[in-house]
């Protein structure tokens, strides 16, 4: 049995707060021609080195559609630095380009079959998946990274042409989960797929 959104299912919904002060559910982007859900979090490595990998991506194709919304799903019990007050405090130091959720029933992740933060899932204008999978190969450090894979998916997308490697595997910490069962990882771990 999988538990990750396969390439054709249709986008979750959702109703989650954001650090902007507002709600979000997917209706909010319902303009995009493309959406870019991610599920991140406040103090993974693999988060933190690949952020601006992901910023240069949402800014380049921020005018051709794309929109993009993170969620953090950890549990604030496992990583209290993953909490909402540090949610607010990251986007305030960075401002990153996109919709920052916060999940902490973890209900969302579980509908997505979120695996790993980061984990990457596009959907088309039909909100249908056309993509699931890594960022770049080396989240860690973006300056080493030498496949980009969500622009790679973005630039074939923007320009008409159908995704031609749908699926890669996430690289990143497990989505830390909270006292339920966590039906395919330890909570603790934090390490490459």
């Amino acid at each position: 049995m999988s538990f990750t959104l396969q390439i054709g299912s249709t986008c979750p919904d959702f109703n989650l707060p954001a650090t902007d002060g507002q709600k979000y559910s997917l209706s909010s982007f319902s303009s995009s021609d493309f959406l870019v859900v991610f599920f991140t979090c406040n103090h993974c490595p693999y988060v933190i080195g690949s952020d601006e990998s992901t910023r240069k991506t949402a800014d380049k194709f921020g005018e051709m559609g794309v929109e993009f919304v993170g969620i953090n799903s950890n549990s604030k019990n496992t990583y209290p630095e993953d909490d909402f007050d540090h949610m607010v405090a990251r986007m305030k130091e960075f401002d990153f380009p996109w919709k920052y959720l916060y999940d902490e029933s973890q209900d969302v992740a579980t509908a997505f079959g979120a695996l790993r933060t980061p984990h990457f899932f596009v959907f088309n204008k039909e909100r249908k998946l056309v993509y699931t999978g890594r960022g770049i190969d080396y989240p860690r450090d973006h300056t080493q990274a030498k496949v980009f894979d969500l622009d790679n998916v973005l630039s074939e997308l923007t320009g008409g042409k159908e995704v031609s490697n749908p699926v890669s595997n996430p690289i990143g910490c497990n989505v830390k989960w909270d006292g339920r069962d966590a039906h395919w990882m330890p909570a603790d771990a934090c390490d490459l797929v």
